[in-house]
């Protein structure tokens, strides 16, 4: 049975955040969540990079690990790992076949996410993994995910405002939202967060007796390295840090504190197996270097406000910029924060590129409209050396390089659907 096949017809059910429909489903096929060890992350940013870290250091210490994330960039078998290599087209098939067979006449129709997020229980608890690290879809205390009773350690990686429209204005409301994963009890590891979320996320776990654990950012050592230290006893540990950008300071702390966390409730996670996981951790992406038609190429989703703060931040520490315009490649859904994104990423001089986004991922959510784009873009930054509307992206990038030098940093960024359209054509590394 083709994938698309089960998943593509729900997305006429959109979004519907809540967990009687998820409940139900994952009763009918037996409870897997029951049988799985779980590290819940939530998050407004960061979220995916620090499952990355520690899905590869628990896979490197021996254990059998579960990974669970969303979106996936070029297939859907990406959303469901077990040590650090995706389900097979054919297993994720037949469980998908196995979830929709679970739906009864009488139910409420589950979403598209809702069929996957119990087709990955059920893979974790048929493969009998250790623990899963699971990402936390949208939101968090309604998100289909948030079944688990007992996580060994939940993190919340960060909070900026995205997805009002589901989860509310105010960024007390997001965090609400977010802190809606935290259990009675379980310890919870939690980034730099702004005072007003900060404040809701402490009195939630207050309310739960949950330790709270806020580590410092690493430092970075030498290109590529980075030391922080462990919480309990503030000892200095070195690892190499491979995904680029200061931010990554922050997520690999996080990581590395929800190991130690899991250290202490006695599993067996060695100074090496750290070192070795760390080295080996991959998430594709996410300010991925690339190359196309002998230029540099640097690919990231930057869909929100606070990602678009730090890919400027990363470009502006390149050298390779150094004051020269960027060569902006974008597209970004109706429903994001277009006059911040803009204002983040744009400077005198630079050039933009519109390009729709050619993939809806439920109803309703459609590619702003490019006109508009480039009419708010010209008001933000007039200085702009160029603004074109491209129909497509592969015409974009035959743009973009027409005129750069093999110098010129051209940047792919404003969602990670055209961040996976661009590896779904495979058209990367094309020279």
């Amino acid at each position: 049975m083709d994938i698309d096949s089960v998943i593509q017809p729900l997305q006429r059910f959109g979004v519907h955040l809540g967990l009687d429909r998820i409940v139900n489903l994952l009763a009918n096929v037996g409870n897997p969540h029951h049988q799985v060890s779980v590290i819940h992350v939530a998050g407004t940013n960061g979220k995916g990079s620090v499952c990355a870290y520690l899905s590869s250091v628990l896979s490197e210490a021996g254990y059998r690990t579960g990974r669970y994330t969303s979106p996936h960039l070029v297939d859907w078998t990406e959303r469901i790992c077990l040590n650090e290599q995706p389900i097979s087209s054919e297993e994720l098939s037949q469980l998908l076949e196995k979830v929709q067979a679970a739906i009864r006449a009488e139910d409420e129709s589950a979403t598209q996410f809702e069929v996957i997020t119990a087709a990955a229980w059920l893979y974790f608890a048929q493969q009998q993994v250790d623990v899963a690290v699971v990402e936390v879809g949208l939101g968090g205390r309604l998100d289909a995910t948030n079944v688990c009773l007992q996580p060994l350690v939940t993190i919340i990686t960060s909070i900026s405002r995205e997805h009002w429209q589901q989860l509310g204005p105010t960024l007390a409301d997001i965090a609400r939202e977010k802190a809606g994963i935290l259990k009675p009890g379980c310890a919870v590891v939690v980034g730099p967060l702004p005072p007003e979320a900060e404040k809701v996320v402490r009195s939630r776990a207050l309310e739960l007796q949950c330790p709270i654990f806020t580590p410092q950012p690493a430092g970075e050592i030498a290109s590529g390295w980075a030391e922080c230290k462990t919480i309990q006893n503030s000892k200095l540990i070195k690892y190499p840090l491979p995904l680029v950008g200061q931010i990554q300071l922050t997520n690999s702390a996080l990581a590395l504190a929800a190991l130690e966390i899991l250290q202490q409730q006695g599993w067996q996670i060695s100074e090496e197996a750290i070192i070795n996981g760390m080295a080996k951790t991959k998430w594709p992406g996410r300010m991925q270097w690339t190359t196309w038609k002998n230029h540099k190429l640097l690919l990231d989703g930057a869909h929100n406000t606070a990602a678009a703060q730090v890919l400027r931040q990363y470009v502006d520490s390149l050298d390779v910029v150094n004051h020269k315009p960027v060569n902006w490649v974008m597209g970004m859904f109706s429903d994001k924060d277009h006059t911040d994104i803009f204002a983040a990423l744009l400077r005198p001089g630079d050039r933009l590129f519109l390009v729709p986004i050619p993939v809806e991922p439920w109803p309703g959510r459609t590619s702003a409209n490019l006109q508009e784009l480039a009419n708010l873009a010209y008001s933000l930054c007039p200085e702009l050396s160029d603004r074109q509307i491209h129909p497509d992206l592969f015409t974009a990038l035959e743009a973009a390089t027409s005129t750069a030098t093999t110098d010129d940093l051209i940047v792919l960024c404003g969602s990670l659907y055209l961040v996976g359209d661009f590896l779904q054509m495979g058209i990367g590394n094309r020279e």
